[in-house]
């Protein structure tokens, strides 16, 4: 309750202000964002990373060429994927090869885990498992969650200080 509270306050304040862009030296716009910023770096939860994560996913998905499970790839994939598991706290983990000479390999906070080809060509699979593993560390301990929110805490930071100096804009 008090979250949506201060929801509403921050957008009537916006509602507002819009049309006092800069009123004493301050920004209205930027501080307003600013709060919103700080707002969503404190409220961000494990649910909104998760769907964030599904947004992402979908679109590195569609702009990469991702190997056919039954590709040499996708089989070894498979077979190194079987060793690691296929669920995180809860959330089921999606394993992709991405076609790529690039050496990476990443996963989201929806259990979305992607190798480059490049990666692969270059490690053995116990190599790659313990890339993988490193990865779904990740997931399992909430480091996307934490650096969204840190992120989000950064944004409202320079807004603030463009709000009032101009600098940071």
């Amino acid at each position: 309750m008090k979250n949506t509270k201060l929801l509403l306050a921050i957008a009537t304040s916006a509602a507002l202000l819009t049309g006092c862009q800069n009123t004493h030296g301050i920004d209205t716009n930027m501080a307003i964002s600013s709060g919103l910023n700080a707002y969503k770096a404190a409220t961000l939860s494990d649910a909104d990373a998760k769907a964030i994560a599904n947004q992402g996913c979908a679109e590195m998905d569609s702009g990469n060429q991702v190997a056919s499970k039954s590709s040499k790839y996708g089989k070894r994939l498979a077979k190194i994927a079987k060793a690691l598991g296929n669920n995180i706290n809860g959330t089921p983990v999606n394993y992709k090869v991405y076609m790529t000479s690039d050496v990476n390999a990443w996963a989201m906070a929806n259990g979305c885990v992607r190798v480059y080809s490049g990666l692969m060509d270059m490690m053995n699979d116990n190599e790659i498992e313990g890339v993988l593993g490193h990865e779904l560390g990740h997931v399992a301990l909430g480091h996307s969650l934490a650096e969204m929110k840190a992120s989000y805490a950064i944004v409202a930071a320079r807004d603030a200080i463009s709000a009032t100096s101009g600098v940071a804009s």
